[in-house]
């Protein structure tokens, strides 16, 4: 691996929804992926994948949250997801068994706290071909929680950060196209996660359950794949006073690569990333963004949800795999950012963050 490689901390990448929904070996080459899908219909980025684990550890994208995912849906919804929690609940437990099993051939290791953190910093600051990803455990979207007595398992077997809701309407809080603030369950899981010391990812969250959320939450708080709506004006991205406030509570924002949140007006399998000019730039000019808000360095970084039910056909054309992630240092000193906040930017301040949130 190149010595000059910075390591990336990357907030959010659902790697064992493509193995699991997706069928897609992660320890193949992103090309094989690619080439295993030619003529593959049934979701829109089939053969247009971004990650694997060579991938990763080209990229010496060491570090990352992973998540569980699993809605519960209506049958007339739109949006794909299960018709009960307990679907919803097998499913993330399958996707759990595949972190599991992916720990036992050498692929992965698990970060569940002070140590784990320390060990595997230690793993990437000269990590060879075959160094473990790394991973903290997250869910994304709560519907799946069953009870609170479900919770208190998740967090016994590492689960660690949760985002409440994921889209529209949810069994604990509305998130993205929807309004409303936290329902009572909203409310039990939020103190049940402050009571276990989870992180609240509010990422997702709708304005509504976002500023309810923060006024009732007193633990850790981070948002893992979040733009600006400086830049792109939709419920998606977060407002210019809600990253103020999040910066005021000493969160980390890792901003997203998905197209329709870099530019306004995507029209999914329509717009292109070169006809829309969606290149790794507009990702600086969200980086830069929260930092002049915050006036520093240390509370952005990366949470690039690349093969969110996406492919390079809705990323930044200037990105093939995710090791080109690799390119953001070079265009955030072009900028004008030093050495250190690009560190900060790569991974210091997630992992600053999971420092003290493991204290």
């Amino acid at each position: 691996m190149e010595k000059d490689k910075i390591l990336c901390f990357d907030a959010h990448l659902d790697i064992s929804m493509n193995a699991m929904e997706w069928n897609r070996d992660q320890r193949w080459t992103v090309e094989e992926i690619r080439e295993s899908e030619k003529g593959m219909t049934d979701k829109p980025d089939r053969g247009k994948n971004t990650v694997s684990f060579p991938a990763l550890r080209e990229g010496k994208v060491g570090l990352v949250v992973a998540t569980q995912i699993s809605r519960v849906v209506k049958p007339e919804s739109p949006i794909p997801g299960w018709y009960s929690q307990e679907q919803a609940w097998a499913q993330t437990q399958g996707q759990l068994q595949w972190y599991r099993t992916m720990e036992e051939a050498g692929e992965m290791k698990q970060i569940v706290d002070s140590q784990t953190l320390t060990e595997s910093l230690a793993l990437w600051k000269n990590p060879d071909e075959k160094a473990p990803i790394c991973y903290l455990l997250s869910l994304e979207g709560a519907d799946s929680i069953i009870s609170m007595n479900h919770l208190e398992r998740a967090y016994k077997y590492g689960l660690r950060a949760i985002g409440p809701a994921h889209y529209g309407p949810g069994v604990y809080a509305n998130g993205t196209d929807s309004s409303g603030r936290l329902n009572p369950k909203g409310v039990e899981l939020l103190k049940t996660m402050e009571q276990l010391d989870m992180i609240l990812d509010v990422t997702h969250l709708n304005d509504d359950a976002f500023w309810h959320a923060l006024d009732i939450y007193k633990g850790s708080i981070w948002a893992s794949h979040n733009n600006c709506r400086h830049f792109v004006d939709h419920n998606r991205q977060f407002s210019d006073d809600m990253i103020r406030e999040l910066v005021n509570r000493e969160a980390v924002v890792g901003v997203a690569l998905d197209a329709w949140m870099m530019v306004p007006d995507w029209i999914r399998g329509v717009s292109t990333p070169k006809g829309r000019n969606v290149s790794l730039e507009i990702m600086v000019d969200n980086i830069d963004h929260i930092c002049q808000l915050a006036g520093d360095s240390l509370h952005v970084g990366v949470g690039s949800d690349l093969d969110g039910a996406f492919g390079n056909e809705q990323c930044p054309y200037d990105l093939d795999t995710i090791a080109d992630i690799q390119k953001l240092p070079g265009l955030l000193k072009k900028r004008g950012f030093s050495d250190e906040d690009v560190q900060n930017v790569m991974h210091g301040n997630f992992v600053r963050f999971l420092q003290e949130y493991f204290k």
